[in-house]
């Protein structure tokens, strides 16, 4: 396997810059959304750069299968549950019970998803620094 965890955080931070632009556009749904990839691909990062796999798209899961070699805090564990609630929500409309996801999602939720994001992309950079 070609290991290209460079790859994987530089799509991850075209996300989390996806996201901000979409904040910047009042596309909540979708800055929520790119949020959640961002973060998700970071992680696959580290899981990359370990020759580990990384399956799924949960980032609590991928983060959480990292915890065994890192530690990794419950807050970001915590972050990360948020995130994984824009995965599916924030794109389909049947994922609600009335109104699309573009009317559900919020400039606040967007910009709190962001940071979080953040956090768990810089957690990602520190980790592979030292791998």
């Amino acid at each position: 396997m070609v290991e290209r965890s460079k790859d994987w955080m530089d799509q991850a931070e075209g996300d989390l810059e996806h996201a901000k632009n979409d904040l910047r556009s009042g596309f909540y749904d979708w800055a929520c959304f790119s949020a959640q990839q961002s973060a998700e691909k970071a992680v696959k990062a580290v899981l990359q750069k370990l020759g580990a796999e990384a399956w799924g798209y949960l980032v609590f899961d991928l983060l959480s299968s990292l915890s065994g070699r890192f530690e990794v805090s419950s807050e970001l564990l915590d972050y990360a549950l948020e995130l994984d609630k824009a995965y599916i929500p924030a794109r389909y409309p049947n994922a609600h019970p009335s109104s699309s996801p573009r009317r559900r999602y919020t400039r606040r939720e967007a910009e709190r998803l962001i940071e979080y994001a953040e956090k768990i992309f810089k957690f990602c950079e520190s980790v592979l620094s030292k791998i």
